[in-house]
Parts: structure tokens; C-alpha cells; sequence
């Protein structure tokens, strides 16, 4: 059984619908600030309800739910239970993501930080700016202003439309001063 993101090989009668009926839930949370957050939850665990009860995408699902709903404290443990079931990929990468927010959240940015440090030499894709954001939030929760502000700017800099080789320099001097 693959645990990369999907329902795809979950005992779900139909993967690819319950992946768009998770998606609107998410949908209509983002498109209505009046939301009742407490129904929304429900919506996801009737969702998740549908999975196996060994599928690291369940509990993944149902922290982001607490998550986004204010609830950080909540959140962290079912992140850590769909790691330790074997969330992987991109939903994987995500679940460490929001974890080590979730983590500063509540006081342990520390956690964070060993969490997602080894996640800049890791694959690449469309989240690394989210690695590199959530890490630098945890340094500066530790007094480590220097080396997030280095992050965010080097994150920065290749969305830049000049400035780009400056700014990484930059990036890399509030760390290396002496390179």
C-alpha cells in the first residue's frame, strides 16, 4: 500500500472522489469565513471515516482540520501518528510542515527546527518555500533571527525579477559572514 498522498490504494469504493470530496470540504471552509469550524471537522472525520483505520491519511487529514481551525495543540498529535504510519511524498512533506508550525505554536520550536532542517536537502518540489518559511518562523521563536531571515531570503530571491544573485548573497552573508 502506497502512503504518498492520495486515497488512490485505500479501501475507499472510489479514490478519486473522495480526494474531490475532501477537496470541497476544504474548499467551502477557504470560501466561507462564517464556516462553523466544529461542523467542518465533522465533515472530515465522516471522511476519514471511510478509510482504513491503519491510513496515515486519516489522522493527516483530521489535524489539518483541527489545525486550521485554530487548534494547533490538537493538531500535533495526530501529525506525529500519520508520520509514524508512514505518511510519505507530498502529503508527508505537508504533515512535517505543519507540524513543526504546529509545534511553535504551542511552544517547542525547537522540535520544529530538527523536524525540518534535514527538508532543505531533501527533494524539491513547490513546497520548499513553506519548508523554508516554517523554519525560519521556528528560529526566530528561538532568537535565531539571523539564520530565518537568511532562509526567507534566499527563498525569496529566485522569485525575484532582478536582484536575484544579490539577494542570495545576502542570504548567505547573514550567516557566512566572513565567505
Amino acid at each position: 500500500m502506497t502512503t504518498e498522498g492520495s486515497a488512490t490504494d485505500k479501501a475507499v469504493d472510489d479514490p478519486a472522489d473522495w480526494e474531490e470530496r475532501v477537496a470541497a470540504a476544504w474548499a467551502a471552509l477557504e470560501a466561507d469565513p462564517q464556516t462553523d469550524t466544529a461542523d467542518f471537522r465533522a465533515r472530515i472525520d465522516a471522511l476519514v471515516a471511510e478509510l482504513p483505520a491503519d491510513s496515515p491519511v486519516g489522522p493527516f487529514e483530521r489535524a489539518c482540520a483541527w489545525d486550521s481551525t485554530g487548534h494547533s495543540d490538537k493538531a500535533v498529535p495526530l501529525y506525529r501518528r500519520a508520520l509514524a504510519l508512514g505518511l510519505d511524498g507530498y502529503r508527508g512533506r505537508r504533515a512535517k510542515i505543519q507540524l513543526s508550525s504546529s509545534l511553535r505554536n504551542i511552544g517547542q520550536p525547537e522540535e520544529g527546527v530538527k523536524l525540518l532542517s534535514p527538508e532543505l536537502v531533501g527533494v524539491s518540489d513547490e513546497l520548499d518555500d513553506a519548508v523554508r518559511a516554517t523554519l525560519a518562523l521556528c528560529l526566530a521563536s528561538l532568537g535565531r533571527e539571523r539564520e530565518g531571515l537568511s532562509l526567507v531570503l534566499g527563498a525569496l530571491a529566485p522569485h525575484l525579477p532582478r536582484y536575484q544573485r544579490s539577494m542570495a548573497n545576502y542570504a548567505r552573508l547573514l550567516v557566512e559572514p566572513d565567505a
